[in-house]
C-alpha cells in the first residue's frame, strides 16, 4: 500500500489509512456526500488534513476507495443464485434467500451506495463502473438460472434471460434504496420481502412458487 506521493505505507501508516476511510464510512451515513470535507474527516479520525493527503487526493478519492471495497465484496451476492435449486419449495426457498441477502447487503452498504448510485447518474464512469460491478454480481448468476429453467421448457422459449435477470434486479435495486420509505406507497416493510420473493420466483420460473 502506498501513498499519494508513491512511497510504502508501514503498519501504522496503514492503521491510519484505514482509519480516516471508517470514518469517511461513517460520515457518509449521517451527512450529504457533498458535505463532507477533508477537515471534517480527518478531525473525527484524530489526525490532520495533512495527513489524509498523504493517503488521498481528496474527500472523492477516498469515497472511490471505499466504493472499489464495496464492488469486490459484492461478489458475495452471486452465492445467492449460483448453485441454487428453483424447483419445488427449494425455488421458494431460494428466492426468499436472494431477496433477503440483496435487502440485507444495501441495508449494510446503505451509505456507500447511494455516492455511488449519484455518481453514476451524474455521469461519472468510475461510478458506473463500480455500480455495474456490484449489479452483475448478481445478475450474471440470476440470467444462467432463467436459462437453466428455460432449456427444461418451463419457461417461454421467447424470453431473454438476461432481460429478466436485468428487470428482476432493478427492481431488487430500486426496492433496496428505498426501504424506509415503503410506508409512502402505502406498503409495510414486513410486507416487501414476500412481495419482492413472489416477483423473482415468477420472473426465473414462471410459475407461482411452491410453499
Amino acid at each position: 500500500m502506498r501513498t499519494v506521493d508513491g512511497r510504502v505505507a508501514g503498519r501504522r501508516g496503514q492503521a491510519t489509512r484505514q482509519k480516516l476511510l471508517d470514518c469517511l464510512s461513517e460520515m457518509l451515513s449521517s451527512s450529504p456526500y457533498r458535505d463532507v470535507k477533508v477537515i471534517d474527516v480527518a478531525r473525527r479520525a484524530g489526525t490532520s488534513p495533512a495527513t489524509f493527503y498523504q493517503y488521498f487526493p481528496d474527500v472523492e478519492g477516498a469515497v472511490l476507495e471505499l466504493a472499489e471495497h464495496l464492488a469486490a465484496e459484492s461478489v458475495e451476492l452471486t452465492g445467492l443464485v449460483q448453485g441454487r435449486s428453483w424447483t419445488g419449495r427449494a425455488g421458494w426457498q431460494t428466492a426468499q434467500e436472494l431477496v433477503d441477502g440483496f435487502m440485507e447487503f444495501w441495508r449494510r452498504n446503505d451509505a456507500i451506495l447511494r455516492v455511488v448510485d449519484l455518481g453514476a447518474a451524474e455521469g461519472d464512469k468510475r461510478f458506473s463502473k463500480i455500480r455495474t460491478k456490484v449489479l452483475t454480481a448478481v445478475n450474471s448468476s440470476l440470467a444462467d438460472s432463467v436459462a437453466q429453467v428455460q432449456s427444461k421448457g418451463k419457461v417461454d422459449p421467447d424470453v431473454s434471460p438476461a432481460a429478466v435477470a436485468g428487470s428482476l434486479v432493478a427492481m431488487l435495486t430500486a426496492v433496496a434504496s428505498h426501504q424506509r420509505g415503503a410506508s409512502s406507497f402505502g406498503a409495510k416493510q414486513n410486507e416487501l420481502r414476500p412481495a419482492l420473493a413472489l416477483l423473482v420466483h415468477l420472473g426465473v420460473t414462471g410459475r407461482k412458487p411452491t410453499k
